[in-house]
């Protein structure tokens, strides 16, 4: 892995071969987690393009991290997730499926898949905010609890009981009936 802060020091120099590495190493692992979040890749895409200008406006701004990149970066994230939430609340959409539906499924099973998705989204939306990061990094980044608490700030016991509450309450409103 890359110094980071030896990194960010050529990135502040306007180095493009930095601000390349920067964008491969973390594209990826920025989608995922914003992916997770909400849904739905085309605006997962245009979500960590956002990260990825206000990084460059704050290192224009001579505001960029010193040395937690990745910390710095995922906080970007969040925010943006939670603006783009904001401004969704305040004018709904509904999203086109331009897809084609496949042949094995049927329009019944498409609209199925379709709602459990959409439950599914929204039972993740009623999580706290600190429950929805830690599924967000453990299950659509894949990191590991150790990894999540340093990001975080917190006790791998803590990660893993936010975990634990918020796997108990998705499976309370996706199966009324279960774990009561």
């Amino acid at each position: 892995m890359v110094d980071e802060a030896e990194l960010l020091g050529r990135a502040r120099a306007h180095d493009t071969d930095a601000l390349a590495q920067i964008h491969d190493a973390y594209y990826g692992p920025l989608f995922r987690y914003v992916s997770f979040r909400v849904g739905d890749r085309p605006t997962a895409e245009d979500l960590v393009s956002d990260v990825f200008t206000r990084f460059l406006t704050a290192l224009r701004d001579r505001k960029a991290p010193q040395s937690a990149l990745r910390g710095w970066l995922f906080g970007v994230a969040s925010n943006v997730v939670s603006d783009h939430y904001r401004r969704y609340y305040r004018a709904p959409s509904a999203p086109l499926d331009e897809s084609i539906i496949s042949q094995e499924a049927g329009p019944e099973d498409v609209a199925e898949q379709a709602a459990t998705r959409e439950d599914l989204r929204r039972a993740v939306g009623t999580l706290t905010g600190e429950q929805q990061h830690v599924l967000a990094m453990r299950y659509g980044q894949g990191l590991p609890i150790q990894e999540v608490a340093r990001a975080l700030g917190k006790s791998e016991g803590a990660i893993k009981q936010l975990q634990a509450r918020a796997i108990a309450a998705l499976t309370r409103k996706m199966a009324p009936g279960i774990g009561e």
